[in-house]
């Protein structure tokens, strides 16, 4: 079972804390914006929201849109034939089929996900400028991969607050090891970073039954919780204290704010965690009951209770979808992996009346080519590819954009990231030309200078 400590709490809660050098720079103005009363709380949108929270399913590595949502006969038909750029087209391995009453195209890799076509919009027109992991990874959290900025659930948080103010407002499950930034604040108040909860790809083990998933060490066993509280606030005066000498300290103002949360969180985390109370039925839709879905289960069934609870941006990683080699054996697996979690949550959000304002988002940081690489691979390819919305106000059973005949690139309705982020924030009620923070002497946003709202695909 992954532990997590009370100090492990404190510091994911404060994801952020690595770049308060550059945080330092921050002017007067930006510190006072900060210093409200609780920075968490509920803010109001700049427009009617269609979604209230964002489910992010994170497919780490980049799975090949042809042979998942991309249906692409012409690749069938020229199987062998020469590539755009050298080297031999490769069919997709799986079948695909009309699925729902909308008819969209989903492959055989996707059973269960497309029962759910009806809900989904397809957006298949992808693009971003890295062909690399790490960067392209990158920027589909922040909008870039040069500089280190907010991530999309910090920026969220920002502008919208939390509904749970005794739970952190971003919850990342499970990220890949040394990719903080992803989930960081960066610039931002550091209380906006996420709250790692597990990691490399791994949760907790789900209850069972008796005192259910815990968090241990968050409750301190020798103390009270008037004597705890008493501590705690010895500490925040001697941290007051410091910041009225020194005017301006983010570092500082984030152990403050992040002290607070955890001291809340003592009682709300374990309770929510807890999962012995979740029916039998519940496990079984989700697989977290065991087999190869159970780990990837159990964060979606975590997911959703933390969408339940309040909590504003909740990102669930999966991964590795980089297959050079083996495509077809091993995009099979993770697809077998992740295919009834998926559509567990959509059909869970649906039965509890959320998904209609819950925005569930699939994607990787790019797609694969058409071509082969080893014979059953592929390489990457952020030209065109695959990533859907389903919920939070986006149209069902819609496809918007697509690639060339064989899905080298985008040539209809081209989305690229800092357009997906704009979309992203206009869902949640935020205009992404608004959403601004004034650091080092210039206002910053997600999509930078960039961006358009692909209103086609809103409901």
């Amino acid at each position: 079972m992954t532990m997590f400590s009370r100090r492990q709490i404190l510091q994911s809660t404060g994801a952020g804390f690595g770049y308060v050098a550059f945080a330092g720079m921050s002017t007067a103005k930006a510190a006072q914006e900060k210093s409200s009363t609780n920075p968490l709380a509920p803010k109001s949108p700049h427009f009617e929201p269609r979604a209230k929270r964002v489910i992010f399913l994170c497919m780490q590595g980049g799975p090949s849109h042809v042979d998942t949502f991309d249906y692409k006969p012409q690749l069938t038909k020229d199987h062998d034939k020469r590539g755009k750029y050298g080297g031999s087209l490769l069919k997709s391995p799986w079948e695909f089929r009309q699925r729902g009453d909308s008819g969209l195209w989903i492959s055989d890799l996707f059973p269960n996900v497309a029962d759910h076509a009806d809900d989904m919009t397809l957006i298949r027109s992808m693009q971003c400028d890295q062909p690399v992991h790490p960067n392209a990874m990158t920027q589909m959290h922040t909008g870039t991969a040069q500089f280190i900025r907010p991530s999309l659930g910090a920026w969220t948080l920002y502008g919208l607050g939390t509904e749970n103010d005794s739970l952190p407002g971003f919850v990342s499950l499970s990220p890949p090891s040394g990719r903080s930034g992803n989930y960081g604040s960066a610039f931002l108040p550091a209380i906006y970073g996420g709250a790692k909860i597990g990691r490399g790809g791994r949760t907790a083990r789900l209850a069972r039954g008796g005192s259910g998933e815990s968090v241990p060490d968050i409750k301190n066993p020798t103390l009270s919780k008037s004597q705890q509280r008493t501590q705690v606030d010895f500490i925040q005066a001697l941290n007051r204290e410091k910041l009225r000498r020194d005017k301006v300290q983010p570092g500082v103002e984030g152990v403050i704010e992040s002290y607070e949360l955890a001291f809340r969180m003592q009682d709300a985390m374990p309770e929510l965690m807890d999962t012995s109370k979740e029916s039998a039925k519940t496990l079984a839709m989700y697989g977290a009951d065991g087999g190869p879905t159970e780990n990837f289960g159990k964060q979606c069934l975590l997911a959703r209770r933390f969408a339940e609870a309040g909590v504003r941006f909740i990102e669930v990683t999966h991964g590795n979808w980089d297959q050079h080699f083996n495509l077809s054996t091993d995009h099979a697996t993770r697809a077998e992996e992740c295919d009834k979690p998926i559509a567990g949550l959509l059909e869970d959000l649906k039965q509890r009346d959320m998904l209609k304002d819950t925005l569930v988002i699939w994607g990787g940081e790019f797609g694969r080519t058409p071509d082969a690489q080893g014979g059953d691979g592929r390489n990457h390819n952020n030209k065109g590819y695959t990533t859907w919305m389903a919920g939070g106000g986006v149209k069902g059973g819609f496809s918007y954009g697509a690639t060339d005949e064989h899905g080298y690139e985008s040539v209809e309705n081209k989305c690229h990231i800092h357009d997906w982020h704009a979309t992203i924030l206009h869902l949640l009620g935020l205009d992404h030309e608004q959403l601004t923070y004034r650091y080092a002497g210039r206002d910053f946003r997600l999509t930078d200078v960039h961006g358009n709202v692909a209103k086609e695909i809103i409901a």
